[in-house]
Protein backbone atom coordinates (compact mmCIF):
# COMPACT_ATOMS: atom_id res chain seq x y z
CA UNK A 1 0.00 0.00 0.00
CA UNK A 2 2.50 2.09 0.86
CA UNK A 3 5.22 1.36 -1.91
CA UNK A 4 1.59 2.25 -4.39
CA UNK A 5 1.22 5.58 -2.90
CA UNK A 6 5.04 6.47 -3.19
CA UNK A 7 4.92 5.58 -7.07
CA UNK A 8 1.89 7.75 -7.50
CA UNK A 9 3.55 10.86 -5.40
CA UNK A 10 6.56 9.88 -7.67
CA UNK A 11 4.90 9.81 -11.34
CA UNK A 12 2.72 13.07 -10.22
CA UNK A 13 6.23 15.12 -8.93
CA UNK A 14 7.38 13.97 -12.90
CA UNK A 15 4.01 15.07 -14.30
CA UNK A 16 3.95 18.48 -12.68
CA UNK A 17 6.74 20.09 -14.56
CA UNK A 18 4.35 19.16 -17.93
CA UNK A 19 1.32 20.85 -16.29
CA UNK A 20 2.60 23.98 -15.61
CA UNK A 21 3.15 27.02 -17.00
CA UNK A 22 6.26 28.55 -18.32
CA UNK A 23 6.28 32.00 -17.63
CA UNK A 24 9.19 33.69 -20.18
CA UNK A 25 10.95 37.06 -18.99
CA UNK A 26 9.64 40.25 -21.14
CA UNK A 27 12.69 40.38 -22.84
CA UNK A 28 12.63 37.19 -24.97
CA UNK A 29 12.05 37.07 -28.12
CA UNK A 30 10.09 34.21 -30.57
CA UNK A 31 11.88 32.86 -33.87
CA UNK A 32 12.29 29.61 -36.02
CA UNK A 33 15.74 28.13 -34.71
CA UNK A 34 17.76 25.68 -36.57
CA UNK A 35 20.73 24.24 -35.22
CA UNK A 36 23.39 23.71 -37.89
CA UNK A 37 26.65 22.94 -35.88
CA UNK A 38 26.37 23.51 -32.32
CA UNK A 39 27.01 26.10 -30.85
CA UNK A 40 26.32 27.49 -34.52
CA UNK A 41 22.62 28.18 -35.83
CA UNK A 42 20.03 30.13 -37.60
CA UNK A 43 17.48 32.32 -36.15
CA UNK A 44 15.17 33.31 -38.69
CA UNK A 45 17.87 32.29 -41.41
CA UNK A 46 20.23 34.74 -39.61
CA UNK A 47 23.19 33.41 -38.39
CA UNK A 48 23.70 33.28 -34.72
CA UNK A 49 25.77 31.19 -31.92
CA UNK A 50 24.60 29.93 -28.31
CA UNK A 51 26.45 31.72 -25.88
CA UNK A 52 28.83 29.72 -23.51
CA UNK A 53 26.84 28.15 -20.84
CA UNK A 54 23.19 28.35 -22.64
CA UNK A 55 20.65 26.49 -21.86
CA UNK A 56 18.28 25.21 -24.38
CA UNK A 57 14.63 23.79 -22.64
CA UNK A 58 12.21 21.27 -25.06
CA UNK A 59 8.40 21.56 -24.79
CA UNK A 60 8.35 19.58 -21.47
CA UNK A 61 11.12 22.03 -19.92
CA UNK A 62 13.49 19.45 -19.80
CA UNK A 63 17.35 20.28 -20.68
CA UNK A 64 18.17 19.36 -24.10
CA UNK A 65 21.72 18.78 -25.60
CA UNK A 66 21.99 21.08 -28.74
CA UNK A 67 23.98 17.93 -30.60
CA UNK A 68 20.80 16.32 -30.26
CA UNK A 69 18.79 18.96 -32.28
CA UNK A 70 21.24 19.19 -35.19
CA UNK A 71 18.93 19.92 -38.61
CA UNK A 72 15.60 20.25 -36.59
CA UNK A 73 13.80 23.57 -37.20
CA UNK A 74 11.84 24.88 -34.26
CA UNK A 75 9.67 27.83 -33.09
CA UNK A 76 11.60 28.81 -29.73
CA UNK A 77 11.30 31.91 -27.34
CA UNK A 78 14.89 33.03 -27.18
CA UNK A 79 16.90 35.78 -24.91
CA UNK A 80 20.15 36.91 -26.07
CA UNK A 81 22.84 37.93 -23.84
CA UNK A 82 24.99 41.28 -23.96
CA UNK A 83 27.46 39.93 -26.98
CA UNK A 84 24.73 39.46 -29.04
CA UNK A 85 24.36 35.13 -28.31
CA UNK A 86 21.69 33.30 -26.98
CA UNK A 87 21.95 32.48 -23.61
CA UNK A 88 18.47 30.77 -22.60
CA UNK A 89 15.99 28.86 -25.43
CA UNK A 90 12.49 27.54 -24.82
CA UNK A 91 11.01 24.73 -27.60
CA UNK A 92 7.47 26.16 -28.02
CA UNK A 93 4.74 24.00 -27.09
CA UNK A 94 1.62 24.37 -29.62
CA UNK A 95 -0.28 26.11 -26.09
CA UNK A 96 3.14 28.66 -26.31
CA UNK A 97 3.36 28.92 -30.10
CA UNK A 98 -0.82 29.97 -30.10
CA UNK A 99 0.36 32.91 -27.64
CA UNK A 100 -0.01 35.80 -30.59
CA UNK A 101 1.50 38.57 -31.14
CA UNK A 102 5.30 37.65 -29.32
CA UNK A 103 8.25 40.14 -30.79
CA UNK A 104 10.89 38.58 -32.72
CA UNK A 105 13.32 41.34 -32.97
CA UNK A 106 14.07 43.97 -29.86
CA UNK A 107 12.61 47.32 -31.83
CA UNK A 108 9.32 45.26 -31.35
CA UNK A 109 9.39 43.94 -27.60
CA UNK A 110 10.11 48.13 -26.97
CA UNK A 111 7.04 49.32 -28.55
CA UNK A 112 4.37 46.94 -27.32
CA UNK A 113 3.70 46.26 -23.70
CA UNK A 114 4.04 42.86 -22.13
CA UNK A 115 1.49 41.26 -19.13
CA UNK A 116 3.85 38.93 -17.22
CA UNK A 117 0.88 37.33 -15.45
CA UNK A 118 -1.39 36.34 -18.94
CA UNK A 119 2.05 35.81 -20.89
CA UNK A 120 0.67 37.64 -23.57
CA UNK A 121 2.31 41.02 -25.66
CA UNK A 122 -0.07 43.79 -26.89
CA UNK A 123 0.57 46.26 -29.27
CA UNK A 124 0.33 49.81 -28.11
Amino acid sequence: MLRCALLSIACLALAAPALAQRNFPAHALRGEMLIVQPPDLSIDGKPARLAPGARIRDERNMLAMSGAMVDRRVVVHYTIEPNGMLLDVWVLTPQELARRPWPKSLDEARSWVFDPVGQSWSKR
